[in-house]
């Protein structure tokens, strides 16, 4: 629709101009031919406009050439170049315009104007071509910037769509390390636990009211943390079914971690050299107590029945922007070591893909630590974290 309104526009320009143009013409005593002639090319020149954008360099030369003949076609030749100039490129458009001042020159000698020298007519005709240019380069110029910003626009929007999908990406693979780092721990008390009473069926009653409250509290535990983790893919302002958020461990609730493994049967020795834990960062603190979470764990499942040692130690003063060959000063930041010797027996057979240690080890990294896990050259297995501790 906008096209159509310029071209009408334009058809009609070129037509005024070619009336004054004869009317001129007229007044000047030429032959009535002559004029018949000059009005028949100038009405082909200014229809020939309507085809201007699918030819826009044939069709200013033709009305150039002719032009020369018939000064009713000036409208038409400006309006012609003009187009060229917003749409063919420069060299072509040096030819247009070559083909227009030639055209004009040819017509100051067919028709003379007697007020006027022709140098006074080339240099006028000169300049209106110049300005006729200009102005179509500027509108092509403007045009190619709007399309180049626009090009720009998408590209950012395309590229902040695939920022959103790998923020995406990274979020759900942080909440599936962390469903795993929590879940795995009930689990595998639901798991040990219901495999002790399938295989000891004969077992004292005592017995088996004490694991069936172990696989009855770990299943609640394991149910609030699957809620708690869920919880964050809620988007805000979604219900909560009345249960609130419940706080994130830290390195004050390793000790009812500790607690919860020995009622659970585990023999485990805690030696805790820190003082006072309320002085450990959030984020470390968590992530100590993921480790010994994950550490614990694996010790159940493939050493059951096997004294576990867990060991923390350090002091504050690591400076976290500090340069990394300065880092390894283990006697400032924060150690974690959990150690369980071999078992006595053959190693149960318990589904697991190292996963968990995977993601510890990256969780460290992140805080500018490091951990290490393998097993001992006298048996057993042994994981060691470093975590920097500012002060």
């Amino acid at each position: 629709m906008r096209d159509w309104i310029v071209d009408t526009v334009a058809f009609v320009l070129a037509v005024l101009v070619g009336v004054v143009a004869v009317t001129a013409v007229e007044r000047a005593a030429d032959p009535r031919p002559l004029l018949l002639a000059d009005a028949v090319v100038g009405a082909a020149a200014c229809l020939s406009l309507w085809a201007r954008r699918h030819w826009p360099f044939a069709v200013p030369v033709a009305i150039s050439v002719v032009g020369s003949i018939a000064p009713s076609s000036g409208g038409a030749l400006l309006v012609a170049v003009f187009g060229a100039a917003v749409r063919v490129p420069f060299p072509r458009l040096a030819v247009v315009g070559g083909a227009a001042l030639a055209g004009s020159v040819v017509q100051g000698f067919i028709w003379p104007d007697p007020e006027f020298p022709p140098l006074v007519n080339l240099v006028a005709s000169l300049l209106l071509l110049l300005l006729v240019i200009g102005w179509g380069m500027l509108v092509r110029a403007r045009r190619q910037l709007v399309a180049a910003l626009r090009e720009r626009a998408r590209r950012a929007e395309a590229e902040a769509g695939l920022r959103a999908q790998q923020a995406q990406r990274a979020a759900r693979e942080a909440i599936a390390r962390e469903m795993h780092d929590v879940l795995a721990h009930r689990l595998t008390l639901l798991s040990v636990h219901a495999g002790a009473l399938e295989f000891r069926p004969d077992a004292p009653p005592a017995e088996v009211a004490r694991a069936a409250g172990v696989i009855r509290d770990s299943a609640h535990e394991a149910l609030q943390d699957l809620r708690q983790i869920i919880g964050v893919l809620r988007a805000p302002g979604e219900a909560d079914d009345g249960h609130g958020d419940r706080p994130q461990p830290t390195l004050a609730t390793l000790d009812s971690l500790i607690a919860e493994s020995r009622n659970a049967g585990m023999a485990v020795t805690f030696d805790n050299r820190t003082g006072d834990p309320a002085t450990v960062p959030a984020a470390t603190g968590r992530t100590v107590y993921r480790i010994v979470q994950e550490a614990l764990t694996n010790a159940r499942k493939h050493a059951p029945g096997t004294a576990v040692t867990v060991t923390l130690g350090g002091r504050p003063g690591t400076d976290p922007w500090a340069a990394p060959e300065r880092l390894p000063d283990q006697d400032r930041g924060l150690t974690v070591e959990v150690r369980n010797p071999a078992p006595d027996g053959p190693v149960p057979d318990v589904p697991g893909s190292g996963q968990g240690l995977i993601g510890l080890t990256e969780r460290a990294a992140l805080l500018g630590g490091h951990l290490t896990h393998g097993p001992e050259p006298e048996g057993g297995f042994a994981v060691r974290a470093w975590l920097p501790w500012p002060s």
